[in-house]
């Protein structure tokens, strides 16, 4: 059958993406929304939207029930699940097809067979696929756990068996502080999947996470689209991801490409699919030193870079076989065109431990000299029910270096605001050398990180260029000024005007006109100027004209909420010491767990957290004194 109506039950920019090649078809969209995304750009970009609940995904994207019944109601014949959310629920796939609706995705039981990591693991231990060494068993006494931890030897790797997109994972590095990190892994996996049970993997030294795109029809042909390196990650959450993997053989890519269709034909697989490796890197990639970790049963986040490498439309592919269509292409006619790169531009800051950043997007600007995949538009909000990502940044080129080349251009040039970004640690990241050399692993980000989170004081350039575009105000309005396009522009005669501006509590009297040179590109508003450079966001004010505050622990031991969230555990009771550095607080926001410390030594004299309350940004969680 030809698909002519498609329900998508996801949101943002999968959501978007998935409109974009339906409309390309002819296939008419119903989007879904909650509370929170009643005017989101997926909801404008569909023909057809149906409101479907609250603001929190429980109360909405995870209600399988209201989206099957939203597909009715709207005369849809299929349910496109997109990524996260119930893209991997079998039990969600096979009431989508018991209402008689085409499910785009594998049968209900593929998704079972690779649900469960331990399963898995020993699935494809019997199909011949190799895999890490490590603990599977059903026994979950944490006694047990640590016993097997013990005999595995550390570094091991907990890991949620329902897990996913980087949740329900810790690295234990001494056997001394196993039992913590299961008992926060246990929480975490509860929290995020219902199913706190977990397998424990031996942690591999310098890996790589190398993962393979696999396609299955109804008519029992497989193909895989060749490898991706998604080894740059920050807390086992995928950064920049890149296709082909550097450093890649064909030796090395016949044996992980082969395994993984061995991997797709032994759950009869149908539709798009991503089959997770890891790698030794200690010697290079070498195809006896990759193991099978874990099979994504959807579309993957980073399905991009795989498309502009081989030059097919995976979301097509994905209509044509739920439609009963064979695989368009056999394994012999595809191949790898040039190299591909996705940056994953997140709504945080990266200079307060990349907490969340959410609100109105008053300034946004991507550029447009990459492909941009996204799920909102200037005006639109960040909502922090929801994961934090803003867009994706996919960049292409004839060689390695050449796609490395436009992905930094195009970060630094990136201007979000007030919403802070990861641009410019991304173009950081991008522009390593370590990465430019293709010296990747998993500890790329971790073991950089001072180097790689810019500075979030303006550089002095910067100082100059907002102290420029304030002068420039002074033209008045409907008055051409030869200051309204900053970009490159450097005043080269006396510096004989200076300005008073602020940043950040600090006030400078700067001379338009002097060294450094103009530095990136602003914007004067009034009083107050946005400069960006480099991927940064600054903004600067005449003095006096005023600031803002933010969530944290101040010096007085005040700890506010750094964002709207809910309290998942407090540590400590009013009364008790404190040293400093202890955890005292945890928050979950935009599916992630925050920690809050306390600042220094001293006593919890008040205690407003509550485990399970919600609370909004700048709410006072605990305060601190100093003991005596």
């Amino acid at each position: 059958m030809t698909i002519k109506s498609l329900l998508i039950a996801n949101r943002g920019e999968i959501a978007c993406r998935v409109i974009r090649t339906a409309r390309r078809l002819g296939v008419r969209t119903v989007a879904v929304y909650s509370d929170a995304d009643r005017h989101a750009l997926h909801v404008r970009e569909a023909d057809e939207a149906v409101h479907i609940g609250g603001s929190p995904a429980r109360e909405s994207y995870l209600v399988g029930e209201k989206i099957v019944a939203a597909a009715k109601a709207a005369g849809a014949e299929a349910i496109h699940p997109g990524y996260g959310f119930l893209s991997e629920n079998a039990d969600f796939a096979e009431a989508v097809e018991a209402a008689g609706l085409v499910w785009v995705g594998p049968r209900a039981s593929s998704i079972r067979a690779m649900g469960l990591k331990d399963a898995a693991k020993k699935l494809m231990m019997a199909a011949g696929v190799p895999v890490t060494p490590g603990y599977l068993g059903e026994d979950q006494d944490p006694a047990r756990l640590r016993a097997e931890a013990d005999s595995i030897g550390y570094p091991v790797l907990i890991k949620a068996v329902a897990g996913g997109g980087g949740k329900g994972m810790r690295r234990v590095n001494h056997a001394a502080e196993f039992q913590d990190m299961l008992a926060s892994c246990k929480r975490e996996a509860a929290a995020s999947f219902g199913d706190d049970r977990v397998l424990i993997e031996k942690y591999i030294e310098r890996p790589r996470h190398i993962e393979v795109q696999v396609f299955g029809d109804s008519h029992g042909n497989v193909v895989h689209l060749f490898e991706r390196d998604c080894s740059l990650q920050r807390r086992h959450q995928k950064v920049i991801e890149e296709a082909p993997a550097p450093g890649m053989d064909e030796a090395t890519r016949a044996a992980v490409c082969g395994a993984a269709v061995k991997a797709a034909r032994a759950v009869d697989y149908v539709g798009a699919g991503t089959v997770e490796f890891i790698a030794d890197a200690s010697a290079g990639l070498r195809p006896d030193r990759v193991w099978f970790m874990e099979m994504n049963t959807r579309l993957q986040v980073e399905h991009p870079v795989t498309e502009e490498i081989t030059g097919q439309d995976l979301v097509e592919w994905q209509l044509r076989i739920a439609g009963g269509e064979a695989l368009p292409l056999r394994q012999e006619e595809l191949s790898i065109r040039g190299w591909a790169m996705e940056a994953r531009l997140y709504a945080e800051d990266p200079a307060h431990e990349f907490l969340p950043s959410t609100g109105r997007l008053d300034h946004f600007e991507l550029g447009r000299a990459v492909r941009v995949d996204t799920g909102v538009e200037e005006g639109d909000r960040i909502s922090p029910y929801y994961d934090p990502m803003i867009a994706k940044l996919i960049a292409r080129g004839a060689t390695r270096e050449e796609a490395i080349d436009r992905l930094v251009d195009t970060l630094e040039q990136v201007e979000v605001w007030p919403v802070r970004t990861n641009a410019g640690f991304l173009a950081r990241a991008a522009d390593d050398a370590d990465f430019r050399a293709g010296d990747v692993d998993t500890a790329f980000i971790p073991s950089r990180i001072d180097r790689l989170v810019p500075d979030p004081a303006p550089p002095e350039g910067v100082w100059n260029l907002a102290a420029a575009a304030l002068l420039a105000s002074d033209f008045g309005a409907g008055q051409e000024s030869p200051w309204d396009a900053l970009q490159g522009f450097r005043l080269n005669g006396p510096a004989d005007r200076g300005v008073a501006i602020s940043h950040g509590g600090a006030t400078r009297v700067v001379e338009a006109g002097g060294d450094p040179p103009l530095e990136g590109i602003a914007t004067a508003q009034g009083e107050s100027v946005l400069a960006f450079s480099r991927g940064q966001a600054f903004a600067f004010t005449l003095p006096g004209s005023g600031g803002g505050a933010s969530g944290g622990a101040a010096a007085d031991g005040t700890l506010l909420s750094p964002m709207p969230g809910r309290v998942i555990a407090v540590e400590v009771r009013q009364g008790d010491k404190v040293a400093k550095g202890q955890k005292l607080v945890t928050l979950e926001a935009m599916k992630m767990e925050h920690s809050l410390a306390a600042p220094f030594d001293g006593i919890v004299a008040e205690l407003a957290a509550e485990a399970g309350a919600q609370v909004q940004e700048g709410m006072l969680l605990v305060r601190v004194e100093k003991g005596e």
